[in-house]
């Protein structure tokens, strides 16, 4: 049995389900889902990226984009829930950081994917030449000659 085919029998074999591997577990699904749901927007990755250089308050995170200062804020709530951002209030105004630790617990999970799909992709890949035919003969042209015909009429 091939590696790739080995790793796919212990995890339908396992008595762990693989959605209770210990390593899959760093992160609680709920987590999981504000965070992806917080990135699936455009509007939110550009804030994010924004904050990257450093905090900012809501009237200069809104600057960029065509909407109003209550949408602003409400993307603002989505990246906090999701804590992808923290806030702090000084008066009336309230300043927005990137808070990176929760990029990094995602990353985290997102990596055991990464191995088990590059050790896949690379079991794959010398399945694949060791399969391969012999490249190392020249090519020789097929004649059409020895071609089989058909014998039956077209229709």
């Amino acid at each position: 049995m091939g590696t790739w085919q080995a790793r796919t029998h212990s995890i339908l074999l396992s008595p762990v389900p693989y959605w209770q591997d210990e390593m899959l577990n760093t992160i609680p699904d709920s987590t999981l889902d504000l965070v992806f749901a917080a990135l699936s927007d455009r509007t939110r990755r550009a804030i994010l990226d924004r904050l990257t250089q450093g905090s900012a308050n809501v009237t200069e995170l809104a600057g960029p984009f065509k909407m109003s200062l209550p949408a602003i804020s409400k993307h603002l709530h989505i990246l906090e829930k999701a804590g992808l951002i923290s806030r702090s209030i000084e008066g009336r105004v309230h300043h927005l950081r990137l808070a990176a630790d929760r990029l990094h617990e995602v990353s985290a999970w997102l990596e055991h994917y990464r191995q088990f799909w590059e050790h896949n992709l690379d079991s794959l890949n010398a399945y694949l030449e060791a399969t391969a035919p012999d490249t190392t003969a020249p090519d020789t042209p097929v004649s059409l000659s020895k071609v089989p015909r058909s014998t039956e009429e077209p229709s």
